[in-house]
């Protein structure tokens, strides 16, 4: 049996290639699909106007969908290492209803369609779904009286998620013209996204992950019980509050670039430990990794399955994801982590 775990846990750095191979090679891929489906680079970099639409468009979109996913991968790790329930996600505190419920609300104050203005879209839009997202997470935090109580806190997350919702249909149901710009936002998108947009979540993620990785220890201690993890040192309380709120950043940096997509906070841990058993750090960072591959394939996939169309990248997610997690429970694999 030891010599069992030492090879399981051997196999992290060749994981860790792996998934640092694959997202370089869909990085390349993105800049080769477009509306008009696959196009080689060599052809493509031959036309000045090609070149530009890869710089200005496809690169930092396929960059995007790359950080994004990782700032999703990585927090649905933080929050089912907190929470120890393995149905935990980036959404569990109510944030996805309150970036809903506030980008609702700067749509009818601001105009109707996500391509009213530039400024809209990237002021707008952005800084009110971030906005509403903490908000949410502040509500839930005051309902569940701090943090001490994890049951409770998950309620407050489940009330505070549903009253949002609620709002956020009301308002749309009264302002009838922002139902497709509601609809491009609820089904997530990586269609706006700018090298500006790159800049703040790169930057998110470099300082989030730098910080959960280094309180990841909490994490390996409450996989032990609460009482342990405090008989050993450990200031569940302070790193509780530090852990939401990286949970609040990321998952706010996140949506308010691509919108609402499902399932790649929730898969992406799952994903990694069918591959490897590693401690809370190395989970953290493989899961951000995972949440990248995921989130950029899915975006390559919406861009050219049916091109010149394309499906938003939420739907994608949540078929792939959600297919994932129900062949899971029914071949009976890992079935302990669902009960």
């Amino acid at each position: 049996m030891s010599s069992l775990t030492v090879n399981v846990r051997n196999r992290y750095p060749l994981v860790a290639v792996l998934l640092l191979c694959l997202v370089l090679f869909l990085v390349v891929l993105g800049m080769s699909v477009g509306s008009t489906g696959f196009e080689t680079l060599t052809r493509v970099f031959s036309d000045p106007m090609s070149n530009q639409i890869i710089w200005m468009i496809r690169l930092p979109r396929s960059i995007g969908a790359l950080l994004a996913g990782a700032l999703l991968g990585m927090t649905g790790a933080i929050a089912q290492g907190l929470f120890r329930n393995p149905l935990a996600d980036p959404y569990l505190l109510g944030s996805a209803s309150g970036a809903s419920f506030a980008v609702a609300i700067s749509l009818v104050l601001f105009g109707g369609s996500p391509f009213a203005s530039y400024l809209l879209i990237r002021i707008g839009l952005t800084g009110a779904a971030f906005s509403g997202a903490v908000i949410a997470v502040l509500l839930t935090l005051l309902l569940a009286r701090g943090v001490q109580n994890t049951l409770r806190l998950l309620l407050s997350g489940v009330i505070v998620a549903v009253i949002f919702g609620a709002m956020s249909s009301i308002v749309a149901l009264t302002s009838p013209d922002i139902l497709q710009a509601m609809q491009a936002f609820l089904l997530g998108s990586t269609g706006f996204i700018s090298w500006n947009a790159c800049a703040v979540m790169a930057f998110v993620l470099a300082i989030s992950l730098s910080v959960s990785v280094l309180m990841s220890r909490v994490l390996d201690g409450l996989t032990l019980g609460e009482a342990t993890a405090a008989s050993l040192g450990l200031r569940l309380k302070s790193m509780r509050i530090a852990m939401i709120a990286i949970m609040s950043l990321t998952t706010g940096a996140a949506v308010a670039q691509v919108g609402l997509v499902a399932f790649v906070g929730l898969v992406a841990p799952h994903l990694v430990r069918s591959l490897v058993r590693v401690n809370h750090a190395r989970l953290i960072f493989l899961s951000a990794l995972m949440g990248a591959v995921l989130l950029l394939a899915s975006d390559i996939l919406a861009r050219g399955v049916i091109a010149p169309q394309e499906l938003p990248v939420g739907v994608l997610t949540a078929v792939l994801g959600g297919g994932y997690l129900f062949w899971l429970m029914y071949s009976g694999r890992d079935k302990r982590d669902f009960i």
